[in-house]
């Protein structure tokens, strides 16, 4: 598992929507968190947008985003918890063709690195809809942290050996 040094850099056009009810873009700490690692990675912030904890309006966001050419993939932060208002895997389900299970697994086993069993009520997870990736990462620091940086730079590099999702896109809409 290395970074294959010979082989050239794609970067990825990434969309990031932070969905609360109470954050707005100045204090979008975990947002910001993901915006400078995207950047610094040398990935392209496509856009950015927070949503209220609304089925609807986060899967209005993730078509409007799925449909543009120019994003390869979304990350969301937040809403992935058991509250009533955590709802964003059920907006992913509304929008995604396929699973990607491993992601929420490996999420949670390197989380109860950090903080235990507390992970178990984490509903990270990610999904395919219609040839674009969607990651949906828990809200606080520490999450999205741990997900970009022990799952995301790695996968999101197109240099990362044995393999990763980049190399994946051109074949995501096959049929």
């Amino acid at each position: 598992m290395a970074i294959d040094e010979s082989a050239a850099f794609k970067p990825v056009h990434i969309a990031l929507l932070t969905i609360s009810d109470s954050r707005k873009l100045d204090d979008d700490t975990s947002g910001d968190i993901l915006a400078e690692r995207i950047g610094t990675a040398g990935h392209h912030l496509a856009a950015r947008e927070i949503s209220r904890d609304d089925k609807n309006e986060i899967a209005a966001h993730l078509h409007r985003w799925i449909d543009d050419e120019q994003i390869d993939a979304v990350i969301t932060t937040g809403g992935t918890g058991l509250t009533g208002r955590d709802v964003t895997p059920e907006a992913l389900d509304r929008v995604k063709d396929k699973d990607i299970p491993g992601f929420g697994e490996l999420f949670r086993w390197l989380s109860y690195e950090t903080i235990g069993t507390s992970t178990i009520q984490s509903r990270a997870c990610a999904v395919i809809a219609r040839g674009t990736y969607i990651f949906a990462l828990p809200g606080s620091n520490g999450a999205v942290k741990d997900g970009w940086d022990k799952i995301l730079a790695a996968q999101l590099d197109s240099r990362h050996r044995p393999c990763n999702f980049v190399e994946l896109m051109p074949r995501l809409r096959e049929r």
